[in-house]
């Protein structure tokens, strides 16, 4: 299929508002110059696509701050595809050619603010994601777009297309486990093991700490992160977690704590639980704001607190280790389900207890 070849409407998830995401025909993107057109082969549903069907309000707004959802929008940032369309240049540009698989990073920088111009792109301010902006529809839809400026890869034709779709969440938590600073003679303690939680365990693996450990409510959960690397799993819901951490570090704490659960409860478990002089790297989108005892990250503790937002330059590490089989991906993608039943994905997604990465295939 070449791009004067492409129909003209196609069937995509179309987000109204919270609660409100309808299958509806919509027009076909072509490409103009430096862009690529994609017919989706996979597209996973993130927890932020949750949070958002959700009503988050740091999707939707509240009186403190503006919505960032600029809906009538397409969803979908995680995903690959066959590329069917190329501008003029594009090609030449991302070194892609009809037929290639293709992704495309989350976030596709204006150019122009203070940190693009600094290269520190996946901060840009305008911040124009897949799924959620006006310019950049997602890809829970037949087709999407790679708009010009887009950073865009080739993937090899060896991965799976529906492991694939794990390379966003995949590079995030590669980005996460960068910001923790990891070094041969931590323990790190990842809380979670969703599809973010899983790959940062892996990718921490590959940092070789001394100990690695991590927290999930779901036992099945943790028997995915022990085959992703890690050396201990421990369930809150059936042990002193803090109390565990601290057995095992001689009483100091972990020198690492990654979270990773997006629930307020595991910021202050997390702040429990690290040594002195640790490294608390915060990566969920919280629904609602959280409290806690900020004494302990300055007079108490003297703690590094590190956000982690995004996959700056981490793409092509992410590839790399699904390409290398890294991963047990059978296990963590659970569940592949048609367009058509985005709405029982979200409500497994949703639910949490039967599934790990749910995917859909329009």
């Amino acid at each position: 299929m070449t791009a004067d070849q492409l129909p003209r409407t196609m069937q995509a998830v179309i987000c109204h508002g919270p609660g409100d995401y309808r299958l509806e025909e919509y027009p076909v993107p072509t490409p103009g110059v430096g862009e690529v057109v994609i017919r989706v082969q996979s597209v996973g549903i993130c927890a932020s696509d949750l949070k958002c069907y959700l009503g988050a309000p740091v999707f939707w707004g509240d009186q403190h701050r503006q919505g960032y959802c600029q809906a009538p929008i397409i969803p979908g940032h995680e995903f690959v595809g066959e590329v069917v369309g190329l501008g003029e240049m594009a090609g030449e540009q991302y070194g892609l050619q009809l037929g290639d698989l293709a992704v495309s990073e989350q976030i596709v920088p204006c150019g122009k603010c203070r940190y693009c111009q600094r290269g520190q792109y996946w901060m840009c301010m305008v911040h124009d994601i897949y799924g959620f902006r006006q310019r950049t529809f997602g890809a829970m839809a037949e087709f999407v777009k790679f708009p010009a400026g887009a950073l865009n890869y080739k993937v090899p034709e060896s991965i799976p297309v529906w492991h694939a779709a794990y390379i966003e969440p995949l590079a995030c938590a590669i980005h996460a486990v960068q910001r923790g600073e990891i070094e041969l003679d931590h323990t790190v303690v990842i809380a979670g093991a969703g599809p973010l939680g899983l790959g940062m365990v892996a990718a921490a693996r590959l940092k070789n700490p001394r100990l690695l450990i991590a927290l999930d409510m779901n036992d099945d959960r943790l028997a995915v992160a022990g085959e992703c690397g890690a050396d201990v799993a421990l369930n809150p819901g059936a042990v002193d977690v803090v109390g565990e951490v601290l057995k095992l570090t001689d009483g100091y704490g972990c020198d690492v704590y990654i979270e990773a659960t997006g629930h307020p409860d595991a910021v202050a478990q997390g702040l429990q639980m690290i040594c002195k002089l640790g490294t608390f790297v915060e990566f969920s989108v919280m629904r609602e704001p959280v409290t806690v005892d900020w004494t302990i990250i300055g007079d108490t503790k003297e703690l590094n607190i590190h956000g982690a937002h995004l996959s700056p330059h981490t793409y092509p590490i992410a590839i790399s280790m699904l390409a290398k089989g890294l991963l047990p991906m059978e296990r963590i993608v659970t569940h592949q389900l048609p367009l058509a039943e985005f709405q029982r994905g979200i409500d497994l997604v949703a639910d949490g207890t039967a599934s790990i990465k749910v995917t859909l295939t329009p």
